[in-house]
């Protein structure tokens, strides 16, 4: 498999920040309100234990069978044949994510372009992403440096300009029920962290292999802290009826108010976050293209990033009939689906990678 360009483990964090965390902020809040309560704050924090897990089992993957991703790795670990069955589930799993997040984002946009039909708006972002894949992994990685600094500053000035609005005795009192809410909340919004398994897919890239796991945990905890400050943020300004709205904290940016002057800034908060969508789906974009290359044994994986964008648009339609059902998905059968192939089945691989190269069964009898 030809893997073209080079990329710094800095540049690796940045990366998955965007494609791990870009839909938390809207989405998570809800959740965590759902299962949590006022403890919803807390619910990241443990979930983030688990994005340290994986990205552990894909770097231990990694150092077993250097320059190779999981699909690689599987291949070597299980065989030609049950490998490339393992893999097919593995990449539905990841055109099945791809497609309801590509839904999130129709669905936040149609908030504003109502009578813009919801295919229409999913396609076009789809269109643009394919196009920036088809540059390759270096654009993609230069594309999250410039965005990231404008996306930090909006998200940064938003929470100042609401801070008047915020009554931190919402938060009160801490723990009522103990930690089962919140670890029980912690279970939905581990459907995030375990996307760090998706790290394996930026590995072989690497210039510095050094400082892989360095800059994978900072990753991890940028994630579980733009969380909490979410979190936090809806939690203040709402409270218990935080759990009521779709996109929390969409709702909690249309307070902004300062000096009369700049208010409603509900366009600029769709700018910003179109600009989180474009970054996030550009990786998963380019992951599903190169592990479905990897899949067939495709030379060049530039040949399938149109076929498979037409594919999730069409996943994204199909996935659910409307928005409610979507989430309903979310909080439900998804789950189990998460945890076997996203945590469980790495988690497997790797035992069997260890069995595989301990020592005695390499010896010749």
């Amino acid at each position: 498999m030809n893997k073209e360009g080079k990329i710094s483990t800095f540049q690796m964090g940045l990366m998955m920040y965007f494609m791990v965390g870009g839909t938390s902020t809207l989405l998570v809040p809800s959740i965590a309100a759902k299962y949590a309560g006022r403890d919803m704050w807390l619910s990241p924090i443990w979930s983030a234990l688990i994005g340290f897990l994986n990205l552990f089992i894909a770097w231990q993957l990694y150092k077993i069978y250097p320059k190779t991703t999981i699909i690689e790795s599987t291949k070597k670990i299980l065989g030609r044949v049950l490998g490339a069955v393992f893999n097919f589930f593995f990449l539905f799993r990841l055109i099945y994510d791809m497609s309801i997040i590509v839904r999130e984002y129709g669905e936040f946009i149609h908030v504003f372009l109502t009578y813009t039909p919801i295919y229409i708006l999913m396609g076009s972002l789809i269109l643009v992403c394919s196009f920036a894949v088809l540059s390759g992994i270096e654009v993609i990685a230069r594309c999250t440096q410039i965005f990231l600094p404008i996306v930090i500053l909006f998200f940064l000035l938003m929470v100042i300009f609401i801070i008047p609005e915020l009554n931190p005795e919402n938060m009160l009192p801490i723990m009522e029920n103990g930690l089962k809410p919140s670890l029980k909340s912690a279970v939905f919004i581990n459907e995030w962290f375990v996307e760090f398994i998706y790290i394996s897919f930026l590995f072989p890239f690497l210039q510095n292999k050094q400082k892989a796991i360095r800059w994978g945990s900072v990753s991890v905890l940028t994630v579980m802290l733009t969380m909490v400050i979410a979190n936090f943020v809806c939690l203040f300004l709402l409270g218990d009826i935080t759990k009521q709205f779709n996109f929390p904290v969409y709702t909690a940016a249309s307070y902004i108010s300062v000096a009369d002057f700049a208010e409603h800034l509900d366009g600029i908060v769709m700018a910003i976050w179109i600009l989180v969508g474009f970054c996030q789906l550009t990786m998963w974009l380019y992951a599903l293209s190169f592990g479905v290359s990897q899949w067939l044994n495709l030379s060049e994986y530039r040949r399938v990033v149109l076929p498979l964008g037409l594919l999730i648009i069409l996943f994204s339609i199909w996935i659910a009939p409307h928005f409610e059902s979507l989430t309903s998905t979310l909080n439900t059968s998804f789950v189990p689906y998460t945890y076997v192939m996203m945590l469980f089945y790495p988690m497997l691989l790797l035992c069997i990678a260890y069995i595989r190269k301990r020592p005695f069964l390499n010896q010749k009898t």
